[in-house]
């Protein structure tokens, strides 16, 4: 499949996890809905500059919103049984995002650190980068996607505990509303060990923070 064709697929791609869609929603009636919109904000969607912008949208938005087509099973399914004893926190900080609020379609970004106590073998770092990128495209709102990666750490990575640390911009509360930029908001939720043993979180946040 060509990325052309990919793009348009995935638009009709259930979320993993999400309930049903009441319909599938064509590429046709994505880019006339752009159309509709372009009008309803006052500009001639027929002038030039515009003329191109619904396929365009549509495009984007299938590669900003991807994460609805992936399913973290694939991701974290795979792990490396030969550490050589090692049974400590493995943690990866410092994980660049940008996702969009269910609330207005406005993007928010920022980092995520992921942790957890191997039980069973280790995963390969770049997974948990990569399992950020899931479910930072889709759209979110930042205290159900902390919640989610967590889930799908408990749910398909054998561990004693995993934690997740995420601090992100909102830019629905930077350019918008109350209009505070620079504002961070930050979430965090624990399982296992981290959940029971304050040291654990204590230690997690040292090392998360001074990455």
């Amino acid at each position: 499949m060509d990325e052309l064709a990919r793009d348009i697929d995935i638009l009709s791609l259930k979320p993993v996890g999400a309930t049903e869609r009441p319909r599938v929603v064509s590429r046709a009636e994505a880019e006339a809905a752009v159309e509709t919109l372009l009008a309803y904000l006052g500009d001639d969607p027929a002038r030039e500059g515009l003329l191109d912008t619904p396929a365009r949208v549509t495009r984007a938005y299938a590669e900003l919103f991807a994460g609805y087509g992936q399913d973290p099973a694939n991701i974290l399914g795979v792990t490396f049984e030969e550490v050589g004893g090692y049974d400590e926190m493995v943690l990866v900080g410092d994980i660049p995002f940008i996702s969009h609020c269910e609330h207005h379609m406005a993007p928010f970004f920022g980092r995520a650190a992921i942790a957890y106590y191997p039980e069973k073998g280790v995963i390969g770092l770049s997974k948990l980068a990569r399992l950020v990128e899931i479910y930072a495209r889709r759209l979110q709102t930042q205290e159900m996607m902390t919640a989610q990666i967590l889930r799908a750490l408990d749910e398909y990575l054998t561990t004693r505990g995993a934690a997740v640390l995420i601090e992100a911009e909102h830019m629905c509360m930077s350019m918008r509303g109350v209009r505070k930029p620079g504002a961070t908001t930050t979430t965090m939720l624990f399982s296992g060990r981290f959940r029971d043993d304050p040291a654990a979180q204590a230690r997690f946040f040292t090392l998360a923070r001074d990455k």
